[in-house]
């Protein structure tokens, strides 16, 4: 969502990010949703990555948290009920690093974390079927939204995924360097539907994904960026510039998607820098393959 509203000049990709579109243009996050589900979505995921603190406080919005996830979720669920897509077709509240993607150094304490994830929770629920945990690039990071998740009453009746966020260049560790078996082994216990990898490359996802296979109690999954290896000390804001990688076309993303099943995905999807067009090859990729 992030990336494709920017590429389209609805955000930018420093400061609100994301969240920019929900100041300025709320309609085309709703239009965005839409796009995705004609393109054969199943799953569309709340604009909510950056409606939290740490980049709301770059102007002045910290204190519009619960506003802006709210506004979020029902936008996403307008676009559903207005698409009139099938019972079958899903909203994900989308609950993100609270600092800087990719950057396991930098994620938050428990204390200064789980307060947040309730609040985005909270927020979301009303309007969302499941919950996804996504870019967790430690360990600590995925248990504090398990933790959230677990003391909220009202979070009870819904499913949730985690995605964690892979090395760039070794696929079976975390950017934390945290081993992907013992990631898996340690979210299973908080019982997510899957365990998914997002935002890193291709054959990273393989990669972990191969390994999860191996030890998950639950299904698993990836949905690759467009990017080319992030520089290790990246942040949202700095001068160093997130290289797209122009050999991912729609055609080379089902290939590894097809690649990602024979390694025992059963959850297909796309990050930042995958649009409509690459979800709609997918999405013909599976009919033809299975239907």
């Amino acid at each position: 969502m992030g990336e494709e509203l920017a590429d389209r000049g609805f955000s930018t990709r420093d400061g609100l990010w994301s969240a920019r579109a929900l100041v300025d243009h709320p309609d085309a996050v709703t239009a965005l949703h839409k796009e995705y589900l004609s393109a054969g979505a199943v799953i569309i995921t709340t604009n909510t990555y950056s409606t939290i603190p740490s980049y709301l406080d770059k102007a002045g919005m910290g204190h519009r948290v619960r506003e802006f996830a709210t506004l979020a979720g029902s936008l996403a669920r307008k676009a559903l009920d207005e698409f009139g897509i099938s019972n079958s077709s899903r909203i994900a509240g989308c609950l993100p690093p609270l600092d800087e993607s990719y950057r396991p150094d930098l994620v938050p304490a428990a204390h200064e974390s789980i307060p947040i994830y309730r609040e985005l929770i909270d927020s979301l629920a009303p309007s969302v079927d499941l919950f996804l945990a996504e870019t967790m690039s430690s360990i600590d990071e995925a248990q504090h939204v398990a933790e959230a998740l677990r003391s909220l009453a009202d979070s009870e009746g819904f499913d949730w995924i985690v995605s964690f966020t892979l090395d760039d260049r070794d696929g079976t560790k975390l950017r934390s360097g945290e081993a992907v078996i013992d990631a898996v082994q340690t979210l299973s216990k908080q019982d997510p539907i899957a365990i998914l990898f997002n935002c890193t490359t291709p054959r990273s996802i393989l990669d972990g994904i191969g390994c999860a296979h191996k030890v998950a109690t639950c299904r698993v999954g990836g949905y690759p960026n467009r990017f080319k290896p992030v520089p290790e000390d990246w942040t949202l804001d700095d001068d160093q510039e997130i290289i797209r990688d122009a050999g991912l076309t729609p055609e080379t993303f089902v290939d590894w998607s097809n690649r990602f099943v024979e390694a025992g995905a059963t959850y297909l999807g796309g990050c930042c820098g995958i649009g409509p067009s690459y979800i709609r090859a997918l999405a013909r990729n599976l009919d033809a393959r299975w239907f």
